[in-house]
């Protein structure tokens, strides 16, 4: 199941750049951001009253809390410079740019996290990489 959430999310990630390209034009890119991030709180706040899962923030430990913050903080910057990359740039080349967030994730993955780090992931990193060298150039 995890497969089709992962593809379905590729698939909104696509239309994300898209849309964002289309509507951020004429639009600071700072307020296009506030904007989408006041539709996902929305969206999101109503997928957790829609699935009854509010009952569980009582039970959210201490470190989640600091560690979901953090990652919300990842997240806005993210959104902010991938805004503003996409109002001044092609879609067709930041994104590719963007998606080395793949590379660098694994890299995090090994070092903190302490995953294995295989020679297919070491390949597939060298692949994504000049793959994003070839599409920017």
């Amino acid at each position: 199941m995890w497969m089709i959430f992962a593809l379905l999310s590729a698939v909104f990630a696509a239309l994300t750049s898209i849309l964002a390209k289309v509507g951020i034009d004429g639009v600071n890119s700072n307020l296009a951001t506030a904007i989408r991030t006041v539709v996902v709180v929305f969206l999101s706040w109503g997928m957790v009253f829609l699935t009854h899962a509010q009952s569980g923030m009582s039970e959210i430990s201490k470190k989640s809390w600091i560690f979901l913050i953090l990652s919300g903080l990842a997240t806005g910057a993210s959104w902010l410079c991938y805004y503003r990359a996409l109002q001044t740039g092609d879609a067709s080349k930041v994104v590719p740019i963007d998606k080395l967030s793949v590379v660098i994730t694994l890299v995090f993955a090994f070092v903190f996290l302490h995953e294995k780090f295989t020679a297919k992931s070491l390949v597939g990193c060298i692949l994504i990489g000049a793959g994003t060298l070839i599409m920017v150039l």
